[in-house]
C-alpha cells in the first residue's frame, strides 16, 4: 500500500503538468474592455499633443496607427495616420470613420481630426 502511495505521489506532478485551468468567462468582456481601453488610451494621448510635434515623438507615443497614408504635394511630404478613437459599428472592423487622423507635414505635426485632414 506504501509502494502505491509513493508512486502515485511521485506521478501525479508529471500527470498534472499538462493541465490548463481557465479562469473567467467567455462572454466577450476582455474582447470589449481591450478596444474600449485603446479608444479610450488614443484619445488621452491625442489630447496631449502639440503642434509641431515631430512625426517619431507622436508614434513612440502614440504606438502604431490604425492606418497610413503618405502623399507628396507642392514640395512638402505630408503623412497622415488614423488611431481609432471611437466605435461605429460592433464589427470586430476597425475603418477610417472609427479614427482621428494626425496630419504631418515633412515630419512636423500640423493639425488633427477631419479638419485638418480638409485643409491637405
Amino acid at each position: 500500500m506504501k509502494k502505491i502511495l509513493l508512486c502515485t505521489a511521485l506521478a501525479a506532478p508529471l500527470l498534472l503538468s499538462g493541465c490548463v485551468i481557465s479562469v473567467g468567462d467567455d462572454d466577450g468582456r476582455n474582447y470589449n474592455s481591450s478596444w474600449e481601453q485603446r479608444e479610450y488610451n488614443n484619445r488621452k494621448h491625442i489630447s496631449k499633443l502639440e503642434l509641431d510635434a515631430h512625426y517619431e515623438d507622436v508614434t513612440r507615443s502614440m504606438g502604431v496607427a490604425d492606418f497610413n497614408e503618405l502623399l507628396r504635394q507642392d514640395g512638402h511630404t505630408y503623412r497622415v495616420l488614423y488611431y481609432r478613437t471611437q466605435r461605429a459599428a460592433d464589427d470586430g472592423i476597425t475603418t477610417k470613420d472609427e479614427c482621428t487622423p494626425l496630419v504631418f507635414e515633412d515630419n512636423r505635426l500640423i493639425g488633427w481630426g477631419e479638419e485638418a485632414l480638409r485643409k491637405l
